[in-house]
């Protein structure tokens, strides 16, 4: 009694055999270095690299194996040979475009694990974050753009109906473009944002008033984290087009000011030694500036500036808290004549006028 193997070639059957044992040989083969380079400190590649891409790659190979003579061969299928192609190509780009997405994830853990963003200095490492976030999301759009159109490319009648459609819609293009000119605006103010960097992660803005922290970035919106945890959405294009207050562009630290508005009579003298005791005595101060000057002079009152100077700008802003309540308090208790005050000077000789 004859079987269905006793129909099938013998030499496609063996080429069969021979594409499958070269293909599982391959696939252990790069599933072997991979974990062996993974468990080596030498290399870059992290932990779990081979289960992230594993099977990408095991669908890649079985990709090239729906496209083999033999296997339509083995199933006495040849006549749809057509469909068998198709099937191949269009998992081998699904699984090249999942493999570059699982690489692109890859090299971006490997390269952003090198900075801490939550360190005191964190300027290289913020400049970093915002690069990777913005630019993944530049890329991932782009990969899985072209991945659907070489798949739909792949087929004859909707390439010709593609070309028929682009060839019939010159106007209707035309005023599509002119109505997505402000998205591509926004798209293209996001990729100036991931360059040019005005802003990056954790910076410490000041944007419409509001004093906040850039927590994230995308191509068409950055969102701004309030002092009071609310949330500002602000469109990319806002940090290119219009001037907005930037505490952290080249450097962490900051300048803080207090502004005191007192009596001709203060003592400038004890107001500067009593300053200088009021920073020494906070772990908040990074002992770097320390000044206090008479920066103007109006009728009723003189303006003293204090200068001093913090690690970051949320401690610059509890120092300053700190130093205007200690000085105000300071005068309070040792020159309250320093206090501002409105002055009346009676002459005598309007008291007997009137008195008359």
């Amino acid at each position: 009694m004859n079987t269905i193997f006793d129909t099938i070639p013998k030499n496609d059957f063996y080429l069969f055999l021979a594409s499958l044992i070269a293909i599982l040989v391959a696939y252990w083969l790069i599933s072997h270095f991979l974990r062996k380079f993974g468990k080596d400190p030498k290399y870059l590649l992290p932990e779990g690299t081979f289960r992230k891409i594993s099977w990408p790659i095991f669908f890649t190979f079985i990709s090239i194996l729906i496209r083999s003579e033999s296997l339509r061969t083995l199933l006495q299928l040849e006549e749809h040979g057509y469909w068998f192609k198709k099937a191949s190509t269009v998992l081998f780009i699904f699984s090249i475009t999942w493999l570059m997405l699982n690489l692109l994830k890859m090299v971006k853990k490997v390269i952003i694990s090198n900075y801490d963003v939550r360190a005191e200095n964190n300027l290289k490492a913020r400049k970093i974050y915002t690069q990777f976030n913005i630019l993944e999301r530049i890329f991932i759009f782009t990969i899985i753009i072209l991945a659907i159109g070489a798949v739909l490319m792949s087929f004859e009648s909707i390439r010709e109906l593609g070309v028929s459609i682009f060839a019939s819609a010159g106007v209707a293009g035309i005023i599509i473009g002119f109505s997505a000119q402000k998205m591509i605006g926004t798209v293209l103010a996001g990729i100036q944002i991931a360059i040019a960097q005005p802003i990056k992660m954790d910076d410490v803005v000041i944007v419409e008033g509001e004093w906040g922290r850039i927590e994230e970035i995308t191509l068409t919106y950055v969102v701004v984290k309030i002092w009071d945890k609310r949330r500002l959405i602000v469109p990319t294009p806002y940090f290119i087009e219009k001037p907005f207050q930037n505490w952290t562009k080249t450097s962490s630290d900051i300048l803080g000011t207090v502004f005191l508005y007192t009596d001709y009579k203060v003592p400038f003298d004890e107001l500067r030694k009593e300053l200088t005791k009021i920073l020494e005595s906070t772990p908040l101060w990074d002992k770097e500036v320390n000044v206090l000057q008479v920066t103007d002079s109006k009728q009723s009152c003189v303006e003293i500036r204090a200068l001093m100077s913090a690690k970051d700008s949320s401690t610059a802003w509890d120092l300053r808290v700190l130093v205007r309540e200690k000085l105000i308090t300071f005068l309070q208790e040792n020159y309250p004549e320093s206090i501002v005050r409105t002055r009346i000077q009676m002459e005598q000789g309007d008291t007997k006028d009137n008195n008359a």
